[in-house]
């Protein structure tokens, strides 16, 4: 064997075994989602409570009824509401915390109390700009919705309840050491980033 011969050998060969050391990359599974106590495959946002857009949010069903789609879209609306509102509150929680975490404003005690004060502004029926993003059937004709609210919405959310928790509870804030003016707090405060909060019928199970 040449010399040529023998060093085309050896390079196709270690390109071989260089091919077969290759790590294999796996590929992270998403687990399927089914409608509850279903074997019926549902969209992703039933389980996990996520969609374009959505900030805030939360999934809730209403049971087929005689009185029709509009009517069943609406039931199971006014009960993702209500899950709405409690994520809000854990939005608008984080929001202040890390916000006082940045800016060391205010021992945890005081924090605790801002945080109440704030979430106490939140329920179903204050939830401006909270819409139906998806809906649909499941194949037993119950109706599942999910309700939430885009950055815009929640943002605003935040800077209204912080505004009312200023102005009704003001001695709450004296101890949240802060040189801004109330609007500015508010906005502030309201700005921070702290993820997606959402609920989904798997979660609630």
């Amino acid at each position: 064997m040449s010399k040529v011969t023998n060093v085309l050998f050896m390079f196709i060969f270690a390109l071989g075994v260089s091919g077969c050391a290759t790590p294999r990359v796996e590929v992270e599974k998403v687990a399927a989602c089914t409608f509850p106590d279903s074997q019926d495959q549902a969209p992703q946002w039933v389980c996990d409570g996520r969609a374009e857009g959505v900030i805030v949010g939360a999934v809730a069903s209403a049971a087929r009824s005689d009185a029709g789609i509009a009517f069943m879209k609406q039931i199971a609306a006014n009960k993702a509401r209500v899950q709405l509102a409690r994520n809000m509150k854990v939005q608008v929680e984080n929001m202040i915390r890390q916000y006082a975490d940045i800016t060391a404003a205010g021992s945890e005690e005081t924090v605790d109390h801002v945080t109440s004060s704030v979430t106490s502004h939140f329920t179903d029926q204050t939830l401006d700009g909270s819409r139906v993003f998806v809906n649909i059937v499941a194949p037993d004709g119950e109706m599942y919705v999910l309700v939430g609210l885009d950055e815009a919405a929640t943002q605003k959310l935040a800077e209204s309840a912080i505004k009312n928790s200023l102005s009704n509870d003001p001695t709450v804030w004296t101890k949240f050491k802060s040189q801004k003016n109330p609007d500015e707090l508010a906005t502030e405060i309201s700005k921070q980033k702290v993820g997606i909060a959402v609920t989904g019928v798997s979660a609630m199970q």
